[in-house]
């Protein structure tokens, strides 16, 4: 097992290193957000549904509902913060992986997800929003240590961005163009000859 996740959070990265990491990170995110949304019914990842979700508590007048997802907004933005803090730091000092950092504080957090949940019965009104901000923190600090990692090809929290790059992609292979344009439209003195 060792050799097949050796090298995901180096500095010196392979581009199957930053796919393997991907599709890993992608599965803990996606897993992680069914987790959170079985335990609190809310999903985490989705920060433009968070954000739209605050823009209507708003014009219906329910303004706690719309602190609680700026709440959740701040929690995602920080998580990313810190990534970016702590990998600049991995790198300032040299760390081989310094990429591993925000991943291990990303265990960890895990693990108090694990211990939030199991409370959630006992105190629901105190562990459930702070789940669901723990919860945001996690996917912001994960999303952005693939982002840094892969110099922003790769995301694992959301897939409006995945998708928009597969349509993208999917275009410019579709797109045929025989020829350059300027062999296939001549100038003339009044108008192109291709009209």
């Amino acid at each position: 097992m060792i050799p097949l996740i050796r090298g995901w959070t180096d500095v010196q990265r392979t581009p199957q290193a930053n796919t393997r990491l991907g599709v890993t990170l992608a599965a803990v995110a996606g897993a992680a957000n069914a987790g959170g949304f079985l335990a609190v019914n809310q999903y985490t990842s989705h920060m433009t549904g968070v954000v739209s979700g605050m823009a209507d508590a708003l014009v219906l007048g329910h303004t706690s509902t719309a602190l609680v997802g700026l709440a959740m907004l701040l929690a995602f933005v920080t998580g990313a913060m810190c990534t970016a803090l702590l990998v600049n730091w991995g790198m300032r000092h040299h760390l081989h992986s310094a990429y591993g950092l925000p991943l291990l504080l990303e265990a960890a957090l895990r693990l108090v997800f694990g211990l939030f949940g199991g409370a959630i019965a006992v105190a629901a009104h105190l562990f459930v929003p702070l789940t669901v901000v723990l919860l945001c923190f996690i996917m912001g600090l994960q999303n952005a240590v693939i982002t840094k990692i892969s110099r922003a090809e790769i995301r694992t929290t959301h897939i409006t961005g995945l998708v928009t790059d597969m349509g993208i992609e999917l275009g410019k292979l579709l797109y045929i163009n025989p020829a350059p344009l300027n062999t296939l439209c001549a100038p003339t003195a009044t108008s192109c000859a291709c009209n």
